[in-house]
């Protein structure tokens, strides 16, 4: 039964949005990390982000990362200025061991901005985070 399955709190993994210079373009662009800040490696992850409102919703995105080491992040997707007026969310569903761990995370719309800019665990880089 669903109520017999354990599934712990999610602690030291965040989901940050950090605005990069884009070389190639010479364009700053928002993109979206998972940020594992604990002493274990994360395997199996998946990822199923969106962005919604009252009025409108973007398709699903689905992202898998095989291994996130310890102390490390990773690039999840480049977010468009658009749905950054969205509230953006993403589900979080990984294995450390046997262990499987969810959560979701929210970026409520309008908060991923330049005066929302704080420093980032891990990356050196200023960014918008959810714990």
């Amino acid at each position: 039964m669903k109520k017999d399955i354990n599934i712990p709190e999610v602690k030291d993994v965040h989901v940050a949005v950090v605005q990069e210079e884009h070389l190639e373009y010479k364009t700053q662009d928002w993109n979206a990390y998972i940020i594992n800040n604990t002493d274990k490696e994360l395997d199996t992850v998946l990822i199923v982000s969106q962005g919604y409102n009252e009025t409108k919703m973007t398709p699903p995105m689905r992202h898998t990362i095989a291994k996130l080491p310890a102390r490390s992040y990773a690039k999840i997707e480049y977010m468009q200025e658009k749905v950054l007026e969205l509230n953006n969310s993403f589900k979080i569903t990984f294995f450390e061991g046997n262990q499987m761990f969810d959560k979701t995370y929210l970026f409520r719309k309008n908060t991923i901005n330049n005066k929302a800019l704080r420093p980032l665990p891990l990356m050196q880089l200023k960014g918008v985070l959810v714990k």
